[in-house]
C-alpha cells in the first residue's frame, strides 16, 4: 500500500518540482518589486529553473493587492549570471519586454541597470 501512495505522490508532485530555488525566486521578487517600485506587489506562480544555463525564474504577478493568482496574467522573468548569490542579474522581462546590458533602447539599458545596481546593493 505504501508503494502504491508514493507512486501517486511522484504523479500528483512531479519530481522537477524539487529543482525549484527559492533563493533565485526571492531574488527575482526583489528585482520586480524594485522595478515596479512597490513593497506590495501581488506574485502569483513561481517556477525556477537553476538547472538552464543561464538560470532564471518566471512567476506571474498583479499591481493590485487582493488579485487571485489564477487571475495573473502579466508575467516577470529573470536570468542570472549564477545560482549562488551574488546572483548578478544578466537580463529580466516585463511580459513582452525585456531589459538587458547591451540593449539598443537607452531607457530599457538604463532600467536594467538601475535594478542591477540595486540588486547588488541588496544582496550586500
Amino acid at each position: 500500500m505504501l508503494k502504491h501512495v508514493m507512486l501517486a505522490c511522484f504523479i500528483v508532485f512531479p519530481t522537477g518540482a524539487l529543482a525549484q530555488s527559492p533563493d533565485l525566486e526571492a531574488t527575482c521578487k526583489t528585482v520586480a518589486k524594485n522595478f515596479f517600485l512597490s513593497d506590495g506587489l501581488a506574485i502569483g506562480l513561481v517556477q525556477s529553473f537553476p538547472e538552464l544555463k543561464p538560470p532564471g525564474v518566471r512567476m506571474t504577478y498583479s499591481t493590485r493587492q487582493g488579485t487571485a493568482a489564477a487571475d495573473m496574467t502579466d508575467t516577470f522573468e529573470c536570468e542570472f549570471d549564477r545560482t549562488d548569490k551574488p546572483h548578478n542579474l544578466a537580463k529580466f522581462c516585463v511580459s513582452n519586454t525585456c531589459y538587458a546590458p547591451n540593449d539598443g533602447d537607452a531607457d530599457r539599458k538604463r532600467r536594467f541597470e538601475e535594478m542591477r545596481i540595486l540588486l547588488q546593493r541588496a544582496e550586500k
